[in-house]
């Protein structure tokens, strides 16, 4: 039992040890790129235009298409009318009638002329008789087999087809749509060099006011006991008689100051913590330590070194206009190619059933083609000229907004480097305003305990010394993120 609970024990003081993360600067980073949702998102995109631009790679390859069906109509087609029908179907009766009426006057009339006797007319005639009936029927039977052939039966139609097509100039439209796939693509991928660069730039502005924070947080510590030191000084003074009670709420008001800092800046630092969790994709109430946190001076290396001449043709969003004014280019070729000759090749094979291959035979058969396919467009009210006039017009837009995004980042990047240069030169200031204030601090405290100055001026010597000590701190990290935004305003933040 003794066993199992010592292991339990030893399981619960170890969860906080195990939840408390420390974090450097290149390790935010790396989680803020693997983790962040818009980021993910964008990479996706770019996927996205890899695979546009691959399936326009396919329009210079031929296309296949197979076709099939079936098909019930309620009437079939008909190649006789319903009067040559009924004259095919009675074909040896009405022969048989006209040859009978025509043999009786043809046999009449050679009787009459004496070229043959009464009795061999009417011998003749009576043979006619007996196989008259006979040819009737088989001439009826021939031209009912005359209507049967011309029955189409094609209420029940199967069809198939295989078609293939083989573009040989589509006015160039073929090439205008990949070149714009291509541009597509470069713009997927400056639009996630740009959403990398600023999720870099969040981070880096976050782990710094973080560390800022936490510097300001042992300042505020400092400040607190400096004022509570002075509190219990001031009321022993009071106790011997030597201060009055009014000096000891003055220090008082600055003891309930001190405290009202420290808790202001220890809720500053929680969010701020919170703030940088989200951003590298982690639970907001993780319990991390910056690496840089507990340093008392900042490592500030000069990051802008060889970076005076550089110029910032490297912006994703500059890039991204760039490629902008030349999607605009070919989109203007994109519509122009609409309105010229167009010549394809075209194949394939047609089958049915019932076929018309061999009369209207019941059975699958089918039949090879070939042919080119030739489109010349002759009279459409100048819909072309307009259409490729607009096509020009959006593109000189794209231009100007070009011009205009390079003069303001111009612009940015001077600001950027004034920036950079003032936030040097604060920082010089600021650590002479901190040595200055510590020596007069220090001859604050002497001069009351030597008992020749009074608690004010101590008060005021403790909130001078916090303030210049304040403003270190921020020209500290004021260096640090201006050096990278001159880098961002570049186009070289990695």
């Amino acid at each position: 039992m003794k066993k199992y609970l010592s292991l339990v024990i030893f399981a619960a003081l170890s969860l906080p040890i195990f939840a408390q993360m420390t974090l450097t600067l290149d390790s935010c980073r790396a989680m803020a790129l693997r983790n962040n949702n818009q980021l993910n998102a964008t990479r996706l995109k770019q996927d996205v235009a890899k695979d546009v631009r691959k399936a326009a790679r396919t329009n210079y390859l031929p296309k296949i298409d197979a076709v099939g069906g079936y098909e019930y109509f309620n009437k079939q087609i008909s190649l006789l009318s319903d009067e040559q029908k009924a004259s095919f179907s009675s074909l040896g009766t009405n022969l048989s009638t006209s040859l009978g009426s025509n043999l009786s006057t043809l046999l009449t009339g050679l009787a009459q002329n004496g070229l043959i006797s009464l009795t061999t007319a009417q011998d003749l005639g009576t043979i006619f008789q007996n196989l008259g009936p006979g040819l009737a029927q088989m001439g009826d039977a021939v031209g009912q087999n005359i209507v049967d052939a011309f029955h189409t039966d094609n209420r029940n139609m199967w069809m198939g087809s295989v078609m293939a097509r083989q573009p040989i100039y589509m006015g160039g439209a073929i090439v205008a749509a990949n070149k714009m796939a291509d541009i597509a693509e470069k713009i997927a991928a400056d639009d996630l060099r740009g959403m990398t660069q600023n999720t870099l730039y969040d981070i880096d502005k976050t782990y710094w006011l973080v560390v800022s924070l936490k510097q300001k947080q042992r300042l505020a510590h400092s400040y607190r006991d400096l004022v509570s030191k002075l509190n219990d000084d001031v009321h022993k003074m009071i106790d011997q008689g030597l201060a009055t009670r009014a000096d000891g709420l003055k220090v008082d008001v600055k003891v309930n100051e001190a405290d009202m800092q420290l808790t202001q800046v220890e809720d500053g630092l929680t969010l701020s913590k919170m703030l940088l969790c989200q951003l590298c994709g982690i639970p907001a109430t993780s319990d991390i330590t910056l690496a840089d946190e507990d340093n008392e001076v900042l490592n500030l290396v000069d990051e802008t070194a060889g970076l005076e001449g550089l110029s910032p043709d490297n912006r994703p969003e500059l890039n991204m206009l760039e490629h902008a004014v030349e999607l605009g280019k070919q989109s203007t070729n994109l519509t122009r190619a609409a309105f010229l000759p167009h010549v394809a090749l075209t194949g394939g094979y047609l089958v049915s059933n019932p076929n018309v291959f061999n009369g209207f035979e019941k059975k699958f058969a089918g039949v090879w083609n070939v042919g080119v396919l030739v489109q010349v467009p002759v009279w459409n009210w100048f819909e072309g000229v307009y259409k490729v006039r607009a096509s020009k017009t959006a593109t000189n837009i794209a231009r100007l907004e070009l011009d205009d995004a390079r003069e303001k980042i111009d612009l940015q990047v001077e600001q950027s480097r004034f920036k950079v240069d003032e936030a040097k030169k604060r920082l010089q200031m600021a650590t002479r305003n901190v040595a200055n204030a510590e020596e007069n601090l220090r001859c604050a405290n002497v001069g009351f305990r030597e008992g020749v100055m009074e608690s004010t001026e101590v008060m005021a010597a403790q909130t001078a010394w916090q303030l210049a000590k304040s403003q270190l701190i921020d020209a500290e990290i004021d260096v640090k993120l201006a050096q990278v935004n001159l880098k961002k305003a570049l186009g070289i933040l990695q």
